[in-house]
């Protein structure tokens, strides 16, 4: 099972989406300079549950379109099925992830991904150093250009 504190909508994580975003908790990573630290214990949040889920995505019906995980890859048969849920409901999906990579189920089930572990001294997805990639799965386009300010 995975935790989650209250989701919040957001603009800015998914380019064009207006997102439904969940902080997993539990996170295994533990970057140093992470922005999210009180995520990292599993016993944080309340259980994500469908029922949970099912709750938020009526409250937001009509307003959101794209459901963003900060985490819970590493628990991928329950990120899985929520997952699925969500886009049983025609919604989009996204998991931002701090590993390189994630299992070819979770991507078969995902619209967009972010990848990389936070380094500060390469910034995030703003910078041009980043380590981190933003992307559409669905045309493969990088994302990271929408992320940076104008000069």
């Amino acid at each position: 099972m995975l935790n989650a504190f209250e989701p919040r909508v957001v603009l800015q994580e998914v380019p064009g989406e207006v997102s439904l975003a969940w902080l997993v908790t539990g996170c295994p990573l533990a970057c140093p300079g992470c922005h999210s630290q009180d995520s990292w214990d599993p016993g944080a949040g309340t259980p994500l549950t469908p029922e949970r889920l099912d709750y938020w995505l009526e409250h937001y019906r009509s307003l959101v379109s794209c459901v963003l995980f900060f985490g819970g890859e590493w628990d991928r048969h329950t990120l899985l099925a929520l997952l699925r849920q969500c886009r049983s409901q025609g919604l989009k999906t996204c998991l931002y992830t701090g590993k390189e990579r994630v299992s070819g189920p979770l991507m078969a089930e995902l619209d967009y991904l972010k990848t990389g572990a936070w380094q500060a001294e390469l910034g995030g997805l703003g910078s041009p150093d980043t380590n981190q990639q933003l992307r559409c799965l669905n045309s493969g386009e990088l994302l990271n250009h929408h992320f940076r300010r104008a000069p």
